[in-house]
């Protein structure tokens, strides 16, 4: 019986269709970027960046395995997990590429803890590295190719999200960007990992753009689980399918970029197909997403940021504080406003801060804790404050933070370059920590510190598959 992995490697052989019709400038320049990645060094600050966001995104799937995303996803993959090809993190689980790519995005967004690229409004990491890494597990790549891989996801999913017009696109259409750039910029990676020439390309560019899909319900799903499945889980597993299909000796439209009925016409009209290959080879994405240091909701990020400043420059404890304003983006804050979940609830989050002077990943999933006397006596004394000025300073989250004192000192702090963010990257150092905090508890101190050494030496793994034993549960 032929088992899909074998299908997929018989199949390399099969002999491939001409291209037919015109093919587009744009699509031409593209395609040939995306087949000759794998073997294109990255730029210094490209290859530190890919290497820490990866790290970042283990991390956040290592974590995301105790909640209850996480825990889904893995049940989901050990009952399809037949065939043995591709690592589940943070389980003993072993499956297909497919459903490795899905579960491991679901993981990876099982909460607030993931990589975020703000001129796309997209997560991109989530879906990205677990579709590269499934795929390279399949064909057996070594570190480099994967880091050259997981840098043209980002590079292609974002564009793709920047050219329909990201926060616009989504508000006009109700189409997610999420699921769109997680969805093309996985096909990507996944197509590299799998050594696609300039023809396949476009055909997985093609079964990408079948696959955008995902619309904004997401807003109202309070468990988390069709939030992780939209904005990674689902492109993953789209963006992978795309790239297996086309190695398998699928074909497709040659161009579905230009012509009648085109990805970008039936999408966005007003699209300027160029922006897919802005600056395409000079300007990295990776190097513009945005690493959060806390374990919360983007519009959290900056308050927190701030209250942190104002603990440092004149500390004082909750008992001593009479009320806090927060003040961010309207709609940001319409997005954290007493909500039910504690990871993405302004007000919960504040007062986390205030009684323990940091905000841990622990802290920001300990939902009953939400009904603690001690927290629920901070809560009150914050009020967020839906800014129309900050409103038109979006994508960047910026906040303002007031905090008064029963002794009637007032302290103030504005922050518009949120910790982790281009704008103001955390260094190496301060990656490392995080990530120790989200993977000690699940994998141990000493499998925690050789993944860490694994990934920043990613240039140096002969394969991907050596990863496996680092990333999995004893």
């Amino acid at each position: 019986m032929m088992t899909r992995r074998s299908f997929v490697l018989a199949s390399a052989a099969l002999p491939l269709r001409a291209a037919s019709g015109s093919i587009s400038p744009v699509m031409a320049t593209l395609s040939s970027y995306m087949s000759e990645a794998g073997q294109r060094d990255l730029p210094p600050e490209a290859l530190e960046k890919t290497k820490q966001h990866i790290l970042d995104t283990f991390a956040a799937m290592i974590s995301g395995s105790e909640l209850a995303p996480g825990r889904f996803a893995i049940d989901f993959a050990r009952a399809h997990s037949a065939e043995k090809t591709a690592t589940v993190a943070a389980s003993g689980v072993v499956c297909g590429a497919m459903e490795a790519a899905f579960a491991n995005g679901m993981l990876a967004h099982s909460d607030e803890t993931d990589d975020s690229h703000a001129p796309s409004e997209s997560h991109p990491g989530a879906s990205i590295i677990p579709a590269a890494l499934a795929s390279g597990e399949q064909f057996n790549i070594d570190g480099a190719r994967f880091l050259r891989a997981v840098a043209l996801g980002y590079d292609i999913g974002t564009r793709v999200t920047m050219t329909v017009g990201a926060g616009a696109f989504q508000t006009v259409t109700h189409i997610s960007t999420h699921a769109l750039a997680g969805t093309f910029g996985s096909a990507a990676a996944a197509a590299s990992s799998a050594g696609l020439n300039q023809q396949q390309m476009r055909w997985v560019i093609d079964y990408a753009s079948q696959q955008a899909s995902g619309i904004k319900t997401w807003q109202r799903d309070t468990d988390h689980i069709e939030k992780a499945f939209l904005f990674a889980g689902m492109p993953a597993r789209n963006g992978i399918t795309a790239a297996l299909l086309v190695q398998a000796g699928a074909t497709g439209v040659d161009d579905v970029l230009s012509g009648q009925d085109n990805f970008l016409s039936d999408y966005a009209p007003q699209a300027d197909p160029a922006k897919l290959i802005d600056k395409l080879g000079e300007r990295y994405e990776v190097t513009r997403t945005n690493i959060k240091k806390w374990s919360v909701g983007s519009p959290i990020q900056a308050p927190l940021d701030a209250l942190q400043i104002i603990l440092k420059r004149h500390p004082f404890t909750a008992d001593q504080v009479q009320a806090v304003t927060v003040r961010v983006a309207a709609s940001e804050a319409a997005l954290v406003n007493n909500r039910e979940m504690p990871d993405i609830c302004m007000q919960h989050m504040t007062a986390i801060m205030l009684l323990d002077k940091t905000a841990s990943f622990k802290a920001a999933h300990d939902k009953p804790r939400m009904h603690a006397p001690d927290v629920l006596s901070e809560r009150a004394k914050v009020q967020l404050i839906p800014d129309a000025e900050l409103e038109r300073h979006l994508p960047a989250r910026e906040a303002i933070v007031e905090v008064t004192l029963t002794d009637g000192t007032r302290l103030r702090e504005t922050v518009k370059a949120v910790r982790g963010t281009a704008e103001n990257p955390m260094p190496r150092e301060e990656v490392i920590v995080k990530a120790r905090d989200l993977i000690t508890p699940i994998l141990g101190v000493h499998r925690c510190e050789s993944l860490i050494q694994a990934t920043l030496a990613l240039e140096n793994v002969k394969s991907v598959r050596d990863l496996r034993p680092l990333l999995q549960r004893s």
